[in-house]
């Protein structure tokens, strides 16, 4: 698969009848604001869309205006397919199947992503790494000739919020400074959606907070530090999966700490790994060595297993990238 450019994508998406825009299972603010966000321009361009997710709308998010308008899959089929902020098709789910279908199809597919990780998947590729995927987005929805409203200004700013987590990840550049700013002058609430996606929590995640906090285990001189999450606590709690964003920032503050990690239990014998680092350790190449993928500082993948095996295999793999 080549590599394209954003004006050749516009071009191409301009020209579609209809497009499905898919983002990636247990999506999070960048997902959706890039969906969202490409979403109203193709609604300025009166092109007939839909957005699909397979997953339920995670708790955190159900405040984002017009979530409630994305399907689990397509009620048709589009002549346009585009992914946003999916590393790869797997990370689909089972929209994957409608992915393959499409390309065996010969139907053109578009991914639009800003993972290290992305193997270039689509017909059309565009993969740039930064900030948040919302910052290619918006790129791209200025190339297509649609403005950046008020409401268009919201659903970027909540990737670029949740991506560079509140601006303070090491990625962070003039160029998302300069686009949070714009997005403030077309509107968009700053102070807002800060409170949204990183202050306002129900008591329920104080609780799940307090109890996973409390327990974090560290590993390798106090190098690594992971928190364990269960489906036991989060019951006992009145929690869900949606509660856990931000978790494994916590851990990562502990001045010793270089990676940190949160295994969520979703399934029995199944675990969501989310890896952090802070200064030097590869949590992308940790990830991809069980499948998984993401960004240097930022990545994940699946694990699967009895809790403690999963942790067992875990500290290993972040072992090889820690310095002596």
């Amino acid at each position: 698969m080549t590599e394209h450019t954003l004006q050749e994508i516009a071009k191409r998406i301009k020209t579609a009848k209809s497009v499905a825009v898919f983002t990636h299972m247990r999506p999070d603010g960048d997902a959706f604001g890039s969906a969202l966000a490409l979403s109203c321009a193709l609604r300025y361009l009166g092109i007939e869309h839909e957005v699909c997710v397979e997953t339920e709308i995670p708790s955190n998010l159900t405040f984002i205006e017009g979530i409630e308008n994305v399907k689990k899959s397509p009620t048709k089929e589009y002549d346009l397919l585009v992914t946003v902020d999916c590393s790869d098709e797997a990370r689909l789910g089972v929209l994957s199947d409608e992915f393959l279908r499409a390309k065996r199809k010969k139907i053109d597919t578009v991914n639009i992503d800003h993972h290290v990780s992305n193997p270039r998947y689509a017909t059309y590729n565009y993969v740039r790494e930064c900030s948040s995927n919302c910052m290619n987005v918006a790129t791209l929805i200025a190339y297509m000739g649609a403005p950046i409203d008020k409401k268009t200004a919201e659903y970027l700013l909540i990737g670029l919020l949740t991506d560079s987590g509140n601006f303070s990840h090491d990625d962070v550049t003039e160029e998302t400074l300069s686009l949070a700013a714009k997005l403030v002058k077309a509107g968009a609430d700053i102070r807002y959606y800060h409170y949204m996606l990183f202050k306002k929590q129900p008591k329920a995640r104080a609780a799940l907070h307090g109890a996973v906090m409390s327990k974090i285990r560290y590993f390798h001189e106090d190098r690594f530090a992971l928190i364990a999450i269960t489906k036991d606590v989060m019951q006992a709690c009145g929690a869900d999966n949606g509660m856990t964003e931000g978790f494994v920032d916590f851990p990562l503050n502990v001045d010793t700490v270089e990676v940190a990690a949160s295994v969520m239990e979703v399934k029995y014998r199944q675990y969501k790994i989310s890896l952090r680092s802070k200064n030097y350790a590869d949590v992308n190449k940790i990830a991809s060595t069980f499948g998984g993928g993401g960004h240097v500082r930022a990545a994940g993948c699946m694990l699967f297993g009895e809790l403690e095996e999963v942790i067992d295999k875990l500290s290993y793999a972040v072992s090889q990238y820690l310095e002596d």
